[in-house]
C-alpha cells in the first residue's frame, strides 16, 4: 500500500519564510506592476535584467535551495517555493523556472560535482540564466564524440526561456545511450528562434543545434531518472507560482466587488457573488496546502528518501492548475468585458493559466498519473 510520508514541520512556514515572503512582496511591487510587467516581457531579453540581479543581490532568491557549497544559502524547495509563489503572484517574467528549478535540479540530480562547481554558483549568483531542452517535449537531439569532443545536433522545440538563457541542459541520444549534456549556446553552432506562445511572460524558443560543443553531464543511463525528477520539480515549482497567481486572483476580485455598485448596492453583498467567492476560496486554500505539501515532500528528499514526491507533484499540479484555471475565469468574468481586454490585468493572468495548463502535462494527463502511482492502473510514469 502506498503511504505518503513527509516532515510536517516542513508544512509550517518558518518565520525566516515569512520575512522573505514580506521583503519580496514589497520588491516586486515595486517593480512588477502590470505595465513594468508587459515591457519587461516585450523586451529583448523577456525580463529585466537589472531586477534579475537583484534578486540574486539583494536577496539571494536564486540560490536559496542550492547547496552552501556551490554559492547557494543551503536552504530547501520549501524556501524557494516562497519565492515561486510571489513571482506568479505578479506575473513576474524573470526565468526563475527554467533557471533555478529546471536547469538547477537538472545538475543537482546528476550528481556531477565538476559540472555543479562550475554551473551553479553562476545561477546563484544571478550571473547565469539557464534551461532544459529535450525535458519537456520530445526532442530529436544526438550527441556525437569526435576529436574535439562532444558535439550536439539536431532539434529541441518550445524550449522554456530557450533564446535568451546562457546554458543550455539537453537531454540527447549519444552511441552508448540517452544522456545529458550541457553546454552555453554559440551563435555560429545553435540557432534559437522564439515561438509564438500564448503567454508572452512565459517565452519558449526553437534550439536547433548545429555541431554545438558541449560537455556530459553525470554517467550514462542517469537521462530518464534526472528528467523525470526534474519535471516533477517544475511541477512543484509551477503549482507554487498558480498558488501566488490564484491569490491575486481572489484578492483583486474581493476589491472590486466590494466597491462595484449595481441597482443601489455594491456587487459583493449579492448571494450569487458570495458563492463564487466562497467556491473560489476553498480551491485557493485546497491550492495552497497541496502545493505545501508537494515543496515539503521536494524539500525532504535528500535528507529522509521521501519517495512521496511524484505523488506529491502529480496532485499539485491537479489542485493548483484547476484552481488558477477557476480564479481567472472568475476574474474576468466578473469584471465584466474590460476583464477581457489586455489593458486588464485580468487578461494576463487568464493567458498565463491557460498556457501553464499543459506545461508540464494537463490536468488529466496527472490524474491518470496519480492512478497509476497509487495502484488504481498498470499506468505509473
Amino acid at each position: 500500500m502506498f503511504r505518503l510520508d513527509a516532515d510536517p514541520s516542513l508544512l509550517v512556514e518558518t518565520d525566516e519564510q515569512r520575512q522573505l515572503r514580506a521583503v519580496l512582496r514589497d520588491l516586486l511591487a515595486e517593480t512588477c506592476a502590470i505595465d513594468e510587467v508587459r515591457g519587461q516581457a516585450e523586451s529583448p531579453r523577456g525580463h529585466d535584467r537589472a531586477l534579475w540581479h537583484r534578486l540574486a543581490a539583494e536577496i539571494g532568491v536564486q540560490g536559496l535551495a542550492l547547496p552552501e557549497e556551490y554559492g547557494g544559502a543551503g536552504g530547501t524547495f520549501a524556501d524557494l517555493a516562497v519565492a515561486l509563489e510571489e513571482s506568479g503572484r505578479v506575473l513576474c517574467p524573470a526565468p526563475l523556472l527554467s533557471t533555478v528549478v529546471l536547469a538547477g535540479h537538472a545538475l543537482l540530480a546528476g550528481g556531477d560535482r565538476q559540472a555543479c562547481a562550475r554551473w551553479l554558483p553562476g545561477i546563484a549568483s544571478g550571473a547565469l540564466t539557464a534551461t532544459v531542452a529535450g525535458f519537456l517535449h520530445p526532442a530529436d537531439v544526438t550527441a556525437e564524440q569526435g576529436a574535439g569532443g562532444w558535439v550536439l545536433r539536431g532539434e529541441a522545440d518550445f524550449v522554456p526561456d530557450g533564446e535568451g538563457a546562457e546554458l543550455l541542459l539537453v537531454a540527447a541520444r549519444a552511441p552508448d545511450g540517452e544522456r545529458l549534456f550541457a553546454c552555453e549556446p554559440d551563435g555560429a553552432t545553435c540557432d534559437r528562434i522564439a515561438r509564438p506562445v500564448l503567454d508572452p511572460t512565459r517565452r519558449q524558443a526553437l534550439v536547433r543545434l548545429r555541431g554545438q560543443p558541449a560537455e556530459p553531464v553525470g554517467e550514462f543511463g542517469q537521462a530518464a531518472e534526472i528528467v523525470d525528477a526534474v519535471l516533477d520539480a517544475g511541477r512543484v515549482g509551477l503549482a507554487a507560482e498558480h498558488v501566488g497567481g490564484t491569490a491575486h486572483a481572489l484578492d483583486a476580485l474581493l476589491a472590486y466587488v466590494s466597491q462595484r455598485a449595481q441597482f443601489g448596492r455594491v456587487i459583493g453583498s449579492f448571494q450569487a457573488v458570495k458563492h463564487r467567492l466562497a467556491d473560489l476560496l476553498v480551491e485557493v486554500e485546497g491550492a495552497r496546502s497541496a502545493s505545501a505539501y508537494a515543496s515539503a515532500c521536494l524539500a525532504g528528499r535528500a535528507g529522509s528518501g521521501t519517495k512521496d514526491v511524484p505523488v506529491a507533484a502529480s496532485a499539485a499540479a491537479v489542485a493548483c492548475t484547476g484552481a488558477y484555471r477557476l480564479a481567472t475565469a472568475e476574474y474576468v468574468q466578473l469584471h465584466g468585458g474590460i476583464g477581457f481586454t489586455w489593458e486588464h490585468p485580468a487578461h494576463r493572468y487568464l493567458r498565463r493559466a491557460r498556457a501553464d495548463e499543459a506545461l508540464f502535462g494537463t490536468g488529466d494527463d496527472h490524474r491518470l498519473r496519480l492512478a497509476g502511482l497509487l495502484g488504481l492502473t498498470g499506468r505509473t510514469g
